[in-house]
């Protein structure tokens, strides 16, 4: 695949029109019949999300943490993937696995001292490019870390508003 060329249009169009560059993307999460899970339309797919056991659910699903570390490995793979290609790395495999630890007597209220939420999350990157010289594989590293959206998103989080509709 020639990532370039696929990208030039679109690298083109942004520069010479800002805006166009600017999108807003959205996930709707909808009630089922029971408190412990729920779908979740991404427009494009619905998945079904469900409570991790550690809290109550059944554990059939994948929960909100399991997505948001797959987030994280989804963008990180496809980030690492696309940037070896730009750069022209050759790769035998790239395999991203990340890991959260959390502390659920947080999340069910059981102690105001735990925190809600993950306390740590790691990521693991195994590239074979035994090809690569060691300034590449450092670019590579380099160029992924900061162009991977879901990793900056969590390194630096955006402001995050609620909002609430009137129950008039």
């Amino acid at each position: 695949m020639d990532l370039r060329s696929l990208q030039k249009p679109l690298k083109d169009q942004y520069r010479n029109d800002p805006s166009a560059s600017r999108i807003t993307l959205r996930a709707k999460g909808g009630q089922t019949d029971v408190p412990i899970s729920c779908s979740v339309d991404l427009g494009r797919a619905i998945y079904q999300a469900g409570a991790h056991k550690g809290v109550g659910g059944d554990g059939a699903g994948a929960c909100s943490g399991d997505l948001l570390l797959g987030a994280l490995a989804a963008c990180a793979q496809i980030t690492c993937q696309m940037v070896a290609t730009a750069m022209g790395i050759p790769t035998e495999r790239i395999a991203v696995t990340v890991e959260g630890d959390l502390d659920l007597r947080g999340t069910l209220g059981i102690s105001k001292d735990v925190p809600v939420g993950f306390e740590s999350i790691r990521l693991h990157f195994d590239v074979a490019a035994p090809k690569a010289t060691a300034e590449q594989l450092r670019g590579l590293r380099e160029k992924t870390e900061q162009y991977c959206v879901v990793m900056q998103t969590l390194i630096r989080p955006p402001s995050l508003l609620t909002e609430w509709a009137d129950q008039d």
